[in-house]
């Protein structure tokens, strides 16, 4: 199965919000359709919050027929102690008929290759603590567990 990253458009706005639907599933995340609908349409808007590559990704599987078999969302971090810029991998999906055959890890050597090519200096992510298949896939291609927790505050916005 050959694998490629295709960067979303405005276009794919349904598309990647049934991919994340997918993704909310399966990590037992609320999806919550109108604010996903509004940050997804956001972010496809202003590539710049990205990077000048592109900052949504659609994962196709090429053959005889090309699939969109998941996406990645990458946004850019500043980060004294890394150095500078970084990528966060804001979300990995890979649909489970897809699964175990190698296409997580191409995605995330692509995302290191592009990374690597635009000067930054890390990739973070963030993982569920008891999705043990998608640590051992993150740990595989080299990312590194952090003895830190990840905490949130969250700031509403009003409606506009």
């Amino acid at each position: 199965m050959d694998i490629e990253l295709r960067a979303a458009g405005a276009g794919d706005l349904e598309l990647v919000l049934g991919l994340m639907r997918g993704l909310y599933a399966s990590d037992h995340i609320p999806f919550e359709e109108p604010r996903a609908r509004r940050a997804l349409a956001g972010l496809l808007a202003d590539p710049a919050l990205g990077s000048a590559l592109g900052t949504v990704w659609l994962v196709e599987a090429r053959g005889e027929v090309t699939v969109v078999i998941g996406y990645a969302v990458l946004t850019l971090g500043y980060s004294l102690e890394f150095g500078g810029r970084f990528w966060v991998l804001d979300e990995l999906f890979i649909h489970e008929t897809h699964r175990g055959r190698g296409a997580g890890g191409r995605v995330l050597r692509r995302i290191e290759e592009m990374g690597r090519a635009l000067g930054l200096h890390a990739i973070r992510l963030e993982v569920s603590r008891t999705n043990g298949r998608a640590q051992e896939l993150y740990r595989r291609a080299g990312f590194e567990a952090h003895d830190r927790d990840l905490m949130t505050l969250w700031l509403e916005v009003p409606e506009r």
